[in-house]
């Protein structure tokens, strides 16, 4: 840029080069190129393609271990059952953060009651043969203490059942229970189970609470994600199977729970919690923490990074001497 009488002159456009220029050629070449990548990218990296676990499908893999779980949940002593808050009042078991009830602060927000929810209700909502409605009204018109009293004996005969096989069980007096359960089988087989414990009034159904909590209180979610290396003693991650790494960025939040004394807590979720709350304080805070923010000026690691520019820097300033 010239300057005439002080001022700069505008350049003329004109007298600069000028090429063909072709717009959309480039974005459809960059669209191809980078679709292409995704794909390759994709197949080599991406996460395999589990099918999703349903009630139909552990039912079909896994008769016994439903069988035996839709027991615990008639009789109230499954996982689920005894959870506490937010599914159900159990007492004693909320956890706790020293003195603190968080689990109990929150309250009772989604009720569940494993034995209607997951076994009767949909028994009855069901198109049902004689022998099961009379099972219902035989279940309905007796005690708790009965009941508990009936799912106890069978739970403990299923046990030691070939397998676990309920066909398989010895002669006893489980009242309604066999009944009762091995039509949950039949109708957890043909999917219609999934579709009950789903239904929701709504034209969408979107809420998966109460199959999942069925079936994670059973063996078979369980032996599947260790298969895939996702147990919570084996450092997986959710959202990613096999080989793949998913979400590192969980791995501080799962490493708390390798190591005592929260491994072995019965207060783990909680304690652990307040802990990286705690750690999360820390770290927004650390500009304010006499000591802690001058870690990188007594370390000087960021000279280390930056070598080239503060090399730079140094020459500029240095200076030169002259000869003779």
């Amino acid at each position: 840029m010239s300057r005439r009488h002080g001022k700069p002159s505008v350049p003329d456009p004109a007298a600069f080069p000028t090429r063909p220029y072709d717009l959309v050629k480039e974005i459809t070449v960059a669209l191809v190129a980078v679709g292409l990548l995704t794909v390759v990218l994709a197949a080599a990296f991406s996460s395999p393609d589990v099918k999703p676990v349903t009630l139909a499908s552990w039912s079909r893999a896994a008769d016994a271990d439903f069988t035996a779980t839709a027991v615990a949940e008639l009789g109230g002593t499954s996982g689920t059952a005894e959870y506490g808050p937010p599914y159900n009042h159990t007492p004693g078991a909320a956890q706790k953060l020293g003195p603190v009830g968080l689990q109990s602060a929150a309250g009772v927000r989604i009720p569940v009651d494993t034995a209607e929810d997951f076994v009767l209700r949909p028994l009855a909502n069901a198109p049902e043969p004689p022998a099961v409605r009379r099972a219902l009204a035989t279940w309905a018109a007796a005690p708790a203490s009965q009941q508990q009293a009936w799912t106890k004996v069978y739970s403990d005969a299923l046990a030691k059942s070939p397998g676990g096989n309920p066909v398989k069980v010895a002669k006893g007096d489980y009242g309604p229970v066999p009944v009762l359960t091995a039509r949950l089988l039949d109708l957890a087989g043909s999917g219609a189970l999934d579709g009950q414990l789903q239904a929701d009034g709504k034209f969408y159904q979107t809420d998966y609470t109460l199959p999942l909590l069925f079936l994670s209180d059973g063996a078979y979610l369980e032996s599947l994600a260790r298969a895939e290396h996702l147990g919570g003693d084996q450092w997986g991650m959710m959202n990613e199977t096999g080989n793949y790494p998913g979400q590192a960025w969980l791995w501080l939040y799962t490493f708390w729970y390798q190591i005592e004394p929260f491994k072995s807590s019965g207060n783990a979720d909680a304690l652990i919690w307040g802990l990286m709350a705690l750690l999360s304080l820390g770290l927004m805070l650390i500009p304010f923490i006499p000591g802690v923010r001058s870690i990188p000026r007594w370390t000087r690691v960021h000279r280390l990074i930056w070598r080239s520019y503060h090399r730079d820097q140094e020459g500029a300033v240095r200076p030169k001497r002259s000869g003779g």
